[in-house]
């Protein structure tokens, strides 16, 4: 069922000779890599509260998703059926073992997250409809590209939906917060040694390994440590920084815009320096740990100190 419907779309994406493709190709682009601006920016400038409680959602998501993807190891659909034939350049980044969808798991809290956000007020709502077409896309996108089944989508929004629970519990109990924040990193911890001490399958084509699992392993250690990183992070600034989000006016938007510089040139340019020193598995956690650091303390540490000098 699941590959005819692939089957189907690919069909139909050779019927319009692609028209669609640049468009789907963008938007799960983006899902995994400027979104990420969208939750930070109410963060820094609009809403504290809600700009954690998203940020917070996503990465425990793709955590989750990371070693639910790795215990189950399922193929990709190109792989358990030579037929489908990705779209355009999806297959770049479609990285690792095919279930859940990462681009469905991380960008389904963080569009979730904006939605429940702007529902609050009613001069925003039409921003959280946006936000749900958006994760309806998304979605949808991995399938019409024919890099995801359907129930690889399906079970990254059942993902997202129960980190946004989460995130929400937590917010709603900030005195266990801490005690949420440390058992995040040593439960990373402990999937960390999970993922890379447990058995794969090794299967092999004409003497040739199907699959290498080192090369699936690399999002588990950049998700997972995402996670250790975000937990660190924001126990550090809830400690020890406690800004203020900078208000959104044009001195407050500036601010904000002004952070997002180093933070566009470290999503572009900090792994592939790490990934050379380090290997791919740690450096790869330690480039995006660096990003969640500024993100959550670093950059607020700043606008800290530009608000008491102010």
């Amino acid at each position: 069922m699941d590959i005819s419907y692939l089957l189907f779309l690919q069909n139909f994406r050779n019927g319009i000779h692609d028209a669609w493709t640049p468009f789907l190709e963008s938007i799960s682009l983006f899902a995994i890599t400027y979104i990420i601006l969208l939750p930070v920016f109410i963060y820094w400038c609009i809403n504290k509260r809600n700009g954690i409680y998203t940020l917070g959602a996503a990465y425990v998501c793709v955590a989750i998703n990371a070693v639910l993807k790795l215990t189950v190891c399922a193929y990709r659909p190109w792989i358990r059926d030579p037929r489908i034939i990705p779209a355009g350049n999806a297959i770049t980044t479609a990285t690792g073992y095919s279930f859940p969808s990462g681009h469905t798991a991380y960008a389904t809290p963080i569009y979730g997250g904006l939605a429940v956000g702007f529902w609050e007020k009613k001069i925003t709502r039409w921003l959280s409809v946006l936000c749900v077409i958006a994760i309806l896309i998304t979605g949808f996108s991995r399938n019409y590209l024919g890099v995801h089944t359907p129930q690889d989508v399906a079970v990254g929004l059942l993902l997202a939906a129960l980190s946004l629970f989460v995130a929400n519990w937590v917010i709603h109990h900030p005195e266990q917060e801490n005690k949420f924040l440390l058992g995040g990193v040593i439960g990373c911890v402990l999937a960390l040694l999970y993922i890379s001490f447990k058995p794969y399958p090794m299967d092999y084509v004409d003497g040739k390994l199907l699959v290498d699992p080192s090369r699936m392993m690399n999002d588990g250690f950049h998700d997972i440590g995402a996670l250790i990183a975000f937990c660190t992070a924001r126990y550090i600034e809830k400690q020890w920084i406690n800004f203020k989000a900078t208000g959104f006016t044009c001195k407050g938007i500036v601010l904000a815009l002004i952070g997002f510089v180093p933070l566009c040139l470290m999503i572009m340019h900090l792994r592939p320096p790490f990934v050379a020193w380090l290997g791919p598995h740690w450096g790869l956690l330690v480039a995006h740990s660096i990003i969640i650091f500024y993100i959550v303390a670093l950059y607020p540490l700043v606008l800290k100190i530009f608000e008491n000098k102010h």
